[in-house]
């Protein structure tokens, strides 16, 4: 999954701009958009379409060897062609140099020069800001998320080399956040959870569940990425009573459609962090996080801030992702914070074996009335028809709901669905985000996996009504405490 696809490339919707740029003589070309989205490839498979790859010098700024050479550019005279790759992580002398160059280029439109830029985001807005009078001598190009049509017709090219058919190809293109090294991921983990290592001779349909896989890969990306994302969200010292300003500039760039956010933009969008995060910005906190010497092997290779467009992007869009689909109540906890910072889309979401329904009914009835969101299947019937249950389902009780409520009866572990379910909620326990009902008929040590986790009990013998209240006065005493934990703690700014 490195390199120029032999089977699966898939032109970018400005291919034949790029083409275009590259052909003309002088003019500088830069190439912007986020990591992952095919920039290098695209200009590399450019160059090989007009025949000019094997005369063609590239550098990247990500190499000390060649950041030398990068610098010595405009006192060379004649340079050929020359691309430099990651040039938003150029210091800003050698950008204003580069700017100059670019427009002497121009100027002279020599047919024995020509400089091409690939960055991240805003690149061309950098440059820009180091000659003003450069912007219409450049041709500056975004790639920005392919549509989902561009992912299907590479998974379609995937599938014909492989001669196989994935049957969920529109959920994995719609997951693959418009990333082609993303669908590549998926897709190749979906072949190996179904046994798919090679082409086939006769057509095999892949049919393990995007849910699956994405599960097996966030289990990888966790090792890779886990320890980065921590380290940024605690920031240059955790403070558990302030707002947790990194922690929630990171949850913004998890939400962005495109590896990046502006600063500056988003505490507009979000006022009541202005305060916290502003000042992270305006006193280069920021800067001097991502620079600091004990956490800059972590952080330098996932993040990258250019203080001079408030821009923060993220350098691998398998971080993109992991940061997507991470559990952030989960995570919040991990980093150190107790406060309940990103509310899920229920409080609670029940968990129950068919025989007690009656129970789960009455427990979601007494939570509805105390106007408290609740998780029911019975109640959302009208959307789970024509979907597939268990895609539906897996999100709910992964981290959807802030809190799952198990009904731990006798026939819990025998019944399907009850197995799907636990398996989704599984690694919740421990975060004190499961709390189970132990039914009191039930042998000791039957739910040993839990048995060291606080729950309530439930006996069936007694008055069912009586012990329905006091256990829903419990659970909502705990959302209480959460939101006044997590009011406390927005109360005070860092």
């Amino acid at each position: 999954m490195s390199g120029v696809p032999t089977h699966t490339f898939v032109q970018p919707e400005r291919f034949d701009e790029i083409r275009v740029s590259v052909r003309t003589s002088g003019r500088g070309l830069v190439l912007e958009g986020p990591s992952g989205i095919g920039k290098t490839t695209t200009i590399t498979k450019v160059l090989a379409d007009l025949g000019i790859s094997d005369c063609v010098l590239s550098l990247s700024a990500r190499k000390k060897a060649d950041v030398e050479v990068i610098e010595a550019l405009p006192d060379m005279g004649d340079i050929g062609t020359v691309i430099v790759d990651d040039f938003h992580r150029l210091n800003d002398q050698t950008k204003a140099r580069l700017s100059d160059f670019m427009k002497v280029l121009a100027d002279s439109e020599t047919d024995e020069s020509k400089l091409i830029l690939i960055g991240i985001n805003k690149a061309g807005q950098q440059l820009v800001k180091f000659a003003h009078d450069l912007g219409l001598r450049v041709d500056v190009l975004k790639l920005e998320a392919n549509p989902v049509e561009k992912i299907e017709e590479l998974i379609t090219l995937g599938e014909a080399a492989l001669n196989i058919c994935i049957s969920n190809k529109p959920e994995v293109a719609e997951r693959a956040q418009g990333s082609f090294q993303l669908a590549q991921l998926l897709c190749h983990k979906l072949c190996v959870l179904d046994h798919v290592t090679e082409a086939q001779v006769v057509q095999k349909a892949i049919t393990t569940s995007i849910n699956v896989a994405i599960e097996d890969v966030m289990n990888d990306l966790s090792r890779q990425f886990k320890e980065a994302a921590v380290t940024f969200a605690r920031g240059s010292k955790i403070r558990r009573e302030g707002r947790a300003p990194y922690l929630h500039i990171l949850h913004w760039l998890s939400k962005s459609d495109d590896w990046s956010i502006d600063l500056s933009e988003a505490i507009n969008t979000h006022p009541e962090m202005k305060g916290s995060v502003g000042q992270v910005m305006e006193k280069g906190w920021l800067e001097a996080l991502l620079a600091d010497p004990e956490k800059q092997a972590i952080l330098s290779p996932c993040f990258h801030y250019e203080p001079s467009t408030t821009v923060l992007s993220v350098e691998d869009p398998k971080l993109s992702f992991y940061l997507k689909n991470v559990i952030w109540r989960v995570f919040t906890r991990q980093v150190g914070y107790k406060a309940d910072y990103f509310p899920g889309r229920y409080d609670f979401a029940l968990s129950f074996a068919g025989t007690d329904r009656e129970l789960a009914k009455l427990l979601h009835a007494a939570l509805a009335e105390r106007e408290v969101e609740c998780f029911y299947d019975a109640n959302e019937q009208h959307r789970i028809i024509a979907q597939n249950v268990e895609d539906y389902l897996a999100p709910i009780y992964r981290s959807e709901a802030s809190y799952v409520i198990v009904l731990q009866s006798s026939e819990y572990p025998k019944r399907i669905w009850t197995k799907f379910e636990s398996d989704q909620f599984r690694e919740r326990f421990g975060s004190g985000s499961v709390i189970p009902i132990r039914f009191t008929n039930v042998i000791p040590g039957f739910f040993s996996e839990d048995a060291k986790y606080g729950g309530l009990l439930f006996r069936p013998d007694e008055d069912r009504d009586s012990q329905i209240a006091i256990i829903v006065d419990t659970l909502c005493q705990r959302l209480i405490e959460d939101r006044q934990t997590a009011r406390a703690a927005e109360a005070i700014e860092t």
